[in-house]
């Protein structure tokens, strides 16, 4: 039997601990009853997300079962055993899930109503669908966050391209930001409009439309934390995410000049964000540190993020190895940063599409950096890996991560 008590507070890193016991087994003479079967979680989701998940179990024998798309996603290439079919279909849904301890996922697609037929076949599903319905639905997801007291950027639903220039002019007026409530990612199913006569294009999907005040930001924050069933939860430091044309380029752990209080508020509204909403697994908080010294949160997601990529390498317990525990109901691991500064640049396609042939410059140029690829074919713009940097300059470990993503997509040649 294992008791773990509260612990103090970190600047760094957060950890949260009920006063409730964990007991492993009921033991005789310091021996098991019977035989330990490892458990078996099943993945939804065939992408990059899976696969880091999936290797950060194999240390711990967890065993994966993964639902995918094709067999050639990033995930079916390293998975033993794979199911290739629609997450769209109920049926497909429970035969996978036959033999699963547990079903998690790697994105938020899923169909709420059949998350909800999983749990009455007596599946645990974590996240389960209450909580997840609010990383899939932005506007729900406003909602409920405003419900809760949380700082949200102004918002409302709108109808048509009119009714976008009567919520403009109700606030500071144009530009504002449209989204598509369900779907969209890495800048898809988002619209900069600086006028009437740009709003019309997001409705044409035919499905709600979300407006949200343009905010005025230094830059983009992101919380992690991880909360299993029976409430213990960990808090990353919070990071920097740098955005380009709308897709994440470079983290910086931790974010480097936030001030200790707002760095501490982010954490603790990340954590009670997970509570309230009952996550179980990783949360991602995405937040904007705005001009006059506030934090608004803009986007939620249930699940590994990029956000948290660097902690493969930067943290004592990584974002992947934290939610195979959490939807195990297993204790956390140390949320805690290894180094001072850990730096991860997404590696994005190019036009040079052998990209291991770069590998003998970047391991000579740098033999501390961590590539991790995630077996895409490489098409222009695409996530097809992150490196990992870490140390006490941040300068220099920025540079480093900079130069082999650059190099490795072919526009650093030397």
């Amino acid at each position: 039997m294992l008791t773990k008590r509260p612990g103090s507070r970190l600047r760094t890193a957060r950890v949260e601990v009920p006063t409730s016991r964990w007991t492993y087994g009921n033991r005789s003479n310091g021996r098991y009853p019977g035989r330990v079967t490892f458990p078996v979680v099943g993945m939804v989701g065939g992408g990059q997300l899976a696969r880091m998940t999936h290797e950060a179990g194999i240390p711990l024998g967890i065993r994966f079962k993964l639902l995918s798309d094709t067999p050639q996603d990033s995930a079916a290439q390293v998975v033993g055993e794979v199911v290739v079919g629609d997450h769209r279909d109920l049926d497909t849904l429970r035969a996978f899930a036959r033999g699963c301890d547990v079903i998690t996922f790697d994105h938020e697609h899923v169909p709420t109503e059949h998350l909800r037929a999983l749990e009455a076949d007596g599946i645990p599903v974590r996240p389960g669908p209450d909580a997840l319905l609010y990383a899939q639905d932005k506007g729900e997801m406003r909602v409920k966050l405003t419900a809760l007291g949380v700082p949200c950027p102004r918002h409302r639903i709108v109808r048509d391209a009119d009714d976008v220039a009567a919520f403009a002019a109700e606030g500071d007026g144009f530009p504002v930001i449209l989204k598509t409530v369900r779907g969209g990612y890495d800048g898809k199913g988002v619209w900069f409009v600086r006028s009437a006569a740009d709003a019309s294009e997001p409705f044409k999907a035919g499905v709600p439309v979300l407006a949200e005040e343009k905010v005025d930001f230094v830059r983009e924050l992101a919380a992690n934390v991880v909360r299993s069933p029976h409430g213990q939860a960990v808090a990353y430091p919070v990071v920097e995410s740098q955005q380009v044309d709308g897709v994440c380029d470079t983290v910086i752990a931790p974010a480097p000049g936030l001030d200790e209080s707002l760095a501490g508020e982010a954490q603790e509204l990340a954590l009670r964000v997970a509570k309230e909403l009952g996550v179980v697994g990783h949360l991602a908080v995405e937040l904007f540190e705005t001009r006059d010294g506030r934090i608004l949160v803009n986007e939620l997601a249930m699940r590994p993020h990029n956000s948290g990529h660097w902690t493969q390498d930067g943290a004592i317990t990584s974002q992947f190895a934290n939610h195979v525990r959490a939807v195990l109901d297993l204790p956390l691991g140390d949320p805690r940063p290894r180094a001072k500064w850990t730096v991860m640049c997404n590696v994005l396609g190019g036009d040079f599409p052998d990209m291991y042939s770069a590998y003998l410059h970047c391991m000579a140029r740098d033999p501390q950096l961590k590539i991790h690829m995630y077996g895409k074919d490489v098409k222009p713009g695409r996530k097809v890996g992150h490196v990992n940097t870490y140390g006490d300059d941040l300068d220099e470990v920025l540079e480093r991560a900079r130069h082999a993503a650059g190099y490795l997509r072919g526009t650093i040649t030397e």
